[in-house]
């Protein structure tokens, strides 16, 4: 059998991110998302140097805060301008679940012009979530439309 060129589990393009408080996070994400953890990789010095989690099948990969490696966590470095965009089934449902794990709200669900419901969380380590329900199936020239109005009529 030959060895896969993509590492078991993952896609051709995964996230990794660096937290302060790795264990804690990975927690959370079971009580929010419904997280699964793959396995971790301890450091000397009790920190994790890597660990797996799988939601909704995808991968995410993550380490503690390691300063001398130049790996910082968004509430080191003072923000992060990046979102995860997590589908799930029942975006209400989820958004109330992560919110109960400690999670703010960024933006209250609601139904979006490109089809999708979709909320906002940010989680205690500093990362936002898209949390989103696809409900419309639509081209991009519909979308562009919709888009349009939304934006005239503000």
């Amino acid at each position: 059998m030959e060895t896969s060129h993509i590492y078991p589990g993952a896609s051709t393009l995964n996230s990794y991110i660096t937290i302060d408080g790795c264990s804690d996070a990975i927690e959370f994400y079971k009580k929010a998302f419904g997280a699964t953890e793959k396995g971790r990789l301890m450091m000397p010095d009790g920190k994790i140097g890597h660990a797996e989690i799988e939601i909704e099948g995808s991968l995410l990969m993550m380490a503690d805060e390691n300063k001398d490696w130049g790996n910082k966590g968004p509430l080191t470095i003072g923000g992060n301008p990046m979102t995860f965009g997590l589908y799930v089934k029942d975006c209400d449902a989820v958004f109330q679940k992560a919110l109960d794990a400690g999670a703010t709200s960024v933006m209250a669900i609601e139904d979006m012009f490109y089809g999708d419901r979709v909320g906002q969380v940010m989680d205690p380590f500093g990362y936002k979530w898209m949390i989103t329900t696809h409900k419309e199936d639509m081209s991009f020239e519909e979308m562009q439309s919709r888009f349009d109005k939304m934006l005239a009529a503000q």
